[in-house]
């Protein structure tokens, strides 16, 4: 079986349509009258095929839908128009799944509100739980690149933390809309790399453990730069705990003089070690990409993903496919085993994503 865990509904523009109204009018007009003279069952219904025909294309057996990401309007003011829109979304996923249960699951989007509490947003998450969605799409920056918006490392988001770790809830950490100089798809890996460095620097790990956050597009820029990233991390450390930087002079001075390295001492953490508490798409679209991912999070830690249809669709030059047909990537890497793959494409997804199969899961228990 093959689970897309990173892709998003395929939303008409007559939808696009009751987001354009919902801003201009300032909530003159309601839901219903919107829905019912804008909402086309025929346009809906050819969203479907469309993203049918995609995953038939490429092997997939089931995407977990979420709401296009930069659409959200989460930077718009008022709490009631972004939770009717997003509610509206979330609704027409969940008329998604109904239709096609077999190949289809819901992620649901949250009514984040930059500058308000996160807490607004449980109401929607409860709700769309109990419709049957597998988890929830989490935007890192509500302002949508004002630079407002606290980093998750933030005593801001500890409610949501504190009911994803109550609910079992996971998350996709997934960046959105962008008003700064970036366009919103630069703005995707920015925000999701500061999620992973500002999540690594905090406590959120030792006071949920069990957390579930899975980072997109791979991690945004860190995996790549691990490097860098590393060299600041035992900087830190260095700085917080003397006899660490004491251990860090004595490496420096075995390797000087050809002596053997010195055992580093139980309470060093490593920047590599934070990194595998996070979990990863492979929405990377390069294949040298993937293998440096597999390698340095490991296997276990990434979750099949492609966000097709999406930005990934121009075709790859050395390949004559598109970039986002990341299966076909994946089964090009030669250090993959069998069981490397089945945990990649399936397994990895059926494990953290307890709601994906939930019949399944009450027989099991």
């Amino acid at each position: 079986m093959i689970i897309d865990a990173h892709a998003h509904l395929v939303t008409p523009m007559s939808v696009m349509g009751i987001r354009s109204f919902l801003q201009a009018s300032g909530g003159q007009h309601s839901i219903e009258w919107l829905k019912g003279n804008y909402l086309s069952a025929d346009d809906m219904a050819r969203a479907i095929k469309t993203n049918l025909d995609t995953m038939d294309k490429v092997g997939t057996d089931i995407q977990i839908l979420s709401p296009r990401p930069f659409t959200l309007m989460h930077s718009h003011r008022k709490f009631r128009d972004v939770n009717t829109w997003v509610s509206l979304q979330n609704d027409l996923i969940h008329q998604v799944v109904v239709q096609h249960p077999e190949r289809f699951r819901g992620m649901a989007g949250l009514p984040q509100v930059s500058g308000e509490p996160i807490d607004i947003v449980f109401g929607e998450i409860d709700r769309c739980l109990a419709l049957g969605f597998v988890g929830i799409l989490l935007n890192p920056d509500p302002s949508e690149g004002a630079g407002t918006s606290p980093p998750l490392g933030d005593d801001y988001w500890t409610p949501l933390w504190e009911k994803m770790t109550r609910e079992d809830i996971p998350a996709l950490v997934h960046s959105a809309g962008c008003c700064g100089r970036e366009t919103y798809d630069e703005h995707f890996s920015s925000e999701e790399s500061l999620a992973i460095t500002s999540i690594a620097h905090s406590d959120v790990f030792a006071r949920f453990p069990s957390i579930k956050l899975i980072i997109a597009h791979g991690g945004g820029a860190i995996p790549y730069q691990i490097g860098r990233w590393r060299s600041h991390w035992f900087y830190t450390q260095a700085a917080q705990k003397p006899h660490l930087a004491s251990y860090f002079k004595s490496l420096e001075a075995a390797a000087s003089s050809g002596s053997p390295l010195p055992e580093a001492p139980d309470d060093l953490v490593t920047f590599d070690s934070v990194l595998r508490r996070f979990y990863f798409d492979t929405v990377v679209h390069d294949e040298d990409s993937l293998r440096h991912l597999f390698k340095k999070v490991g296997v276990d830690r990434c979750l099949f993903g492609t966000e097709r249809p999406g930005s990934g669709g121009a075709i790859d030059l050395a390949t004559g496919r598109p970039m986002d047909d990341l299966k076909f990537k994946i089964d090009r890497i030669e250090s993959l085993t069998a069981r490397d793959r089945e945990a990649i494409y399936y397994g990895n997804a059926a494990k953290l994503l307890p709601r994906m199969f939930p019949r399944h899961n009450r027989t099991e228990r």
